[in-house]
């Protein structure tokens, strides 16, 4: 498409231009794409994230009290410099809302942002009655960005497109049954009116289209990669330690206990690498699981936590641009996946900012041939996620290579890419509307 033929996509984000979140990244990363492919996309966000100085960016407050809350705690936290402040204001907002949010939370157990669809629905209507939209494209994490996705479709009789990040049914995954029940609903109307979707791995897409036969050939499977990093690249060298990192969040469903368990095997086999090995944390809290397992490591200082890294206000270097320097200089990158049933329908975002940096990847995996398929294939350690004997044996790999100075670089450039899922969902959608 030429420059007067722009297409214009109005895109539902919840998390837009949110640093360092992985629901943020999946989607911010596709605009500079998008906008090279002749797509003029004007976002609808909610307030957490930075207001976009490229594309038309709108951003609205949730409908719901504990939405609200939860969105403006985010956006106070970036804007109020003093704790003291911050916690004034918060605790205002609180007992103001409490009422309400003890309202919902008695009668509305679904998920936490459902809230924001009624805002998003609004807003995005008064978008569509002055643009000529082509295209709804509703996009995750939060499922209330399909919920306006559905009704703006329905509404003005637009193509829809939607982008699943994470499988939306999966036994097990909550007691809460009301929730259960909103994503069992939610992901037949996705299927059954979505004139497009995609899912982010082979077997979510399979099962899904198990549910829901009506879906056919409207679904996909399509690797969301990530953009390569901004800036100088830094050749390995070997440092003191062999430092491996890991990097984001951590759950009591994806935790550090394993890796822990096959770290403690090696040092009782050579207690020699306990003065050669490290272990850096970066992210958010520790979750109960990893804490414990931290508790009763026996060599405390083999670990370090250096916490989330927010953007620096003297540089203002992002925090996501501090991680990628830091995994550039990391001798090993830990990719832990989890070691539940859902692990099978999901592979973390992480990965593929992993792959960018070309360090050497130890991914602790569990049920998911896909995501070993595609960490073997360019080289990297794939093993059993409660497999304490095989963490241990690649550690053991990975400290002697390191002892002979062999884990440079690997001069592999990641194929999964933005740009690449970009094409490709361009390509969908114009042969979905192509059919019509």
């Amino acid at each position: 498409m030429n420059d007067g033929n722009k297409q214009v996509w109005l895109v539902l984000s919840h998390g837009f231009n949110m640093d360092g979140r992985a629901a943020s990244q999946t989607i911010t990363d596709k605009i500079p794409h998008l906008l090279n492919l002749g797509i003029e996309p004007i976002v609808l966000s909610a307030i957490t994230g930075k207001k976009d100085k490229v594309v038309e960016h709108h951003q609205v407050l949730p409908a719901g009290p504990v939405a609200l809350r939860f969105d403006l705690r985010h956006y106070l936290k970036q804007r109020i410099s003093s704790p003291y402040i911050y916690r004034i204001a918060m605790t205002v907002i609180s007992l103001v809302l409490l009422p309400f949010i003890l309202i919902e939370k008695l009668f509305i157990r679904i998920e936490t942002h459902w809230s924001w669809a009624i805002t998003a629905y609004f807003t995005g209507a008064r978008i569509i009655r002055t643009r000529k939209v082509a295209l709804i494209y509703s996009t995750g994490g939060a499922y209330s960005a399909h919920l306006a996705g559905y009704w703006l479709a329905r509404r003005f009789g637009l193509p829809w497109a939607a982008e699943i990040h994470d499988p939306m049914i999966f036994p097990g995954l909550t007691k809460n049954k009301m929730r259960m029940r909103f994503s069992a609903w939610l992901e037949g109307i996705i299927c059954k009116h979505a004139d497009v979707v995609w899912w982010f791995t082979e077997e979510a897409l399979a099962r899904a289209r198990a549910r829901h036969p009506e879906l056919g050939e409207r679904g996909h499977c399509l690797i969301p990669g990530s953009n390569p990093p901004k800036f100088v690249r830094v050749p390995y060298r070997r440092g003191k330690h062999l430092v491996i990192g890991h990097f984001g969040s951590l759950a009591e469903t994806r935790n550090l206990e394993f890796f822990l368990l096959g770290l403690r095997r090696v040092l009782e086999k050579n207690p020699q690498c306990a003065e050669h090995i490290r272990l850096h944390l970066y992210g958010g809290g520790i979750d109960a699981v990893s804490a414990r397992a931290l508790r009763d490591f026996p060599h405390p200082v083999m670990i370090e936590q250096f916490g989330r890294l927010e953007t620096d206000p003297k540089t203002g270097e992002s925090g996501r641009d501090q991680v990628i320097k830091r995994m550039n200089a990391a001798d090993c990158l830990l990719l832990l996946h989890g070691t539940v049933p859902f692990c099978k329908e999901y592979i973390p975002s992480k990965m593929y900012e992993y792959l960018w940096t070309q360090r050497p990847i130890l991914a602790l995996v569990w049920h998911n041939p896909q995501m070993e398929r595609m960490l073997r294939e360019l080289g990297h350690w794939a093993v059993k996620a409660d497999d304490a004997d095989s963490i241990a044996s690649a550690i053991e790999e990975l400290h002697a290579r390191w002892m002979r100075d062999d884990l440079a670089d690997s001069g592999k450039p990641s194929p999964y890419t933005s740009e690449a899922a970009t094409r490709q969902i361009v390509n969908l959608v114009h042969e979905s509307l192509n059919s019509q």
